[in-house]
């Protein structure tokens, strides 16, 4: 009997030895595979680095951008702000010269009087009153007063 025991433990022995070296050789390929794993992750990883550092330069070129955007835009804004409050006194001063000139045209507009048109010798001609209206204008806008 002692020597079935010894036979039986030595069986016991050997089937664990093999059961041991299958699961080595499952362990060998399972390392394989995250050796290659690792290989490919380092390679993603690289080019994450690669990615980032380019978005980063990105980045800094659009800040460049956009503080020189910013500086012309607001060159520009304040450029476009003289000129509108120009632009508003210059149509201030348009409407007051074409209150003038409708002023003018009024004035120089023949009035329709029954004593007038019975004596057309003693009506100045349209010509001649606007001609004098135009040189009334003319002289005040030589001396600066108009527009």
């Amino acid at each position: 009997m002692n020597h079935s025991l010894g036979m039986a433990i030595e069986s016991l022995v050997a089937i664990l030895l093999m059961l041991t070296i299958v699961y080595c050789v499952m362990l060998n390929k399972r390392l394989r595979r995250l050796k290659a794993d690792e290989h490919s992750l380092k390679a993603v990883i690289g080019e994450l680095i690669t990615a980032t550092e380019i978005a980063e330069r990105a980045i800094g070129g659009l800040k460049l951008a956009v503080r020189d955007v910013n500086e012309n835009l607001g060159s520009q804004l304040a450029a476009a702000t003289q000129m509108s409050d120009q632009l508003y006194k210059q149509l201030g001063e348009a409407d007051n010269v074409v209150r003038r000139l409708s002023k003018i045209a009024i004035a120089a507009r023949p009035v329709a009087n029954p004593e007038m048109v019975a004596a057309p010798a003693a009506q100045p001609s349209t010509a001649k009153a606007v001609a004098a209206a135009a040189e009334a204008f003319e002289r005040r806008r030589s001396n600066g007063l108009a527009a």
